[in-house]
């Protein structure tokens, strides 16, 4: 096992705005999706009272370098987002995750390697959908990548 600090946690149903992003380094696409929404509807990202969980969408392939990215901001139930603009409006179902914290970019990948290794030692069982790999970013408005806060969830079974 690991030196990871995990705890689980249940995640309430969410009202997100989705905006996707594809390429070398597709996060940047797709927060700017996010920040362009936004920014149009008055929404403070700073605040505190906006979450925002992001994932491969598609995972990479070996040799390509090319991915996917899927960013989420949180928004209230009632607000309207335009089903023919850049991101879209989904409705994403309560779950139960294991969840560990981590500051640094620079860390992301090492703390994911880590933290499936502890997952697959715990003897948890995998929720339903391993695609609900979630990275919820904790300070979206910090300029310095080696300052950016995550904590990453890993679907867990319902027991």
């Amino acid at each position: 096992m690991t030196d990871l600090t995990v705890e689980m946690r249940d995640l309430d149903e969410m009202v997100v705005v989705s905006g996707s992003g594809f390429g070398v380094e597709p996060e940047p696409l797709a927060w700017k999706l996010i920040f362009e929404f936004a920014a149009l509807h008055g929404l403070e990202v700073g605040s505190g009272e906006h979450r925002f969980f992001g994932f491969n969408n598609p995972n990479p392939s070996p040799g390509i370098p090319e991915y996917g990215y899927e960013q989420w901001m949180t928004i209230s139930a009632d607000l309207e987002v335009d089903p023919d603009g850049p991101v879209v409006r989904k409705e994403i179902p309560a779950g139960r995750f294991a969840v560990t914290r981590f500051k640094g970019l620079s860390r992301i990948t090492e703390t994911w390697r880590e933290f499936v290794g502890w997952f697959e030692e715990s003897g948890l069982e995998p929720g339903t959908d391993w695609q609900e790999c979630y990275e919820e970013m904790l300070n979206p408005v910090e300029q310095s990548p080696e300052e950016w806060e995550f904590e990453l969830y890993l679907p867990v079974a319902a027991g």
